[in-house]
């Protein structure tokens, strides 16, 4: 009785631990979404197997001492400065792992002018992590994007 009562417990942790784990399909992540600071949305699309994504959205779309859309003017390279913030691609070449990550791409910060490597999972069903790293994942920091639903 006691064998079977612990063969039974066994069954049911392992069953609860592995039915929390979901795999995704590679296109899941195809979609708009808004970045945590409600600021941004990206579009996330699909170049022949690997994901890309670009600004498509801005709360403040236009430079205010200007009037004109802002621009990349945090990026590194002077030629790339006057390039529109909207439309610009800050998700580069990740590919799907087969189970519940993208991969092997970069994110770039209009922010701050930065590239770094990334990685990307679902945190749940319409909400993802991004993982943005120097060398190693465990120097980064996760930001999460949610789902928008009105594009």
């Amino acid at each position: 009785m006691k064998k079977s009562a612990t063969s039974l417990i066994f069954l049911f942790l392992f069953t609860a631990f592995t039915g929390t784990a979901q795999t995704h399909k590679a296109d899941d992540i195809l979609g708009v979404w808004l970045n945590q600071e409600a600021t941004g949305k990206i579009q996330i699309f699909k170049e022949g197997d690997r994901y890309f994504g670009k600004l498509v959205w801005l709360r403040t779309p236009l430079d205010s001492l200007t009037g004109k859309p802002r621009t990349d003017n945090e990026n590194p390279d002077p030629k790339l400065k006057a390039t529109p913030l909207i439309g610009l691609a800050n998700l580069k070449n990740f590919t799907f792992n087969g189970k519940d990550e993208w991969s092997g791409g970069t994110i770039y910060d209009p922010k701050n002018g930065k590239t770094y490597k990334c990685y990307i999972q679902f945190e749940s069903a319409n909400k993802l992590k991004i993982r943005g790293f120097i060398g190693v994942s465990l120097l980064g920091r996760n930001t999460f994007w949610t789902r928008s639903f009105h594009q």
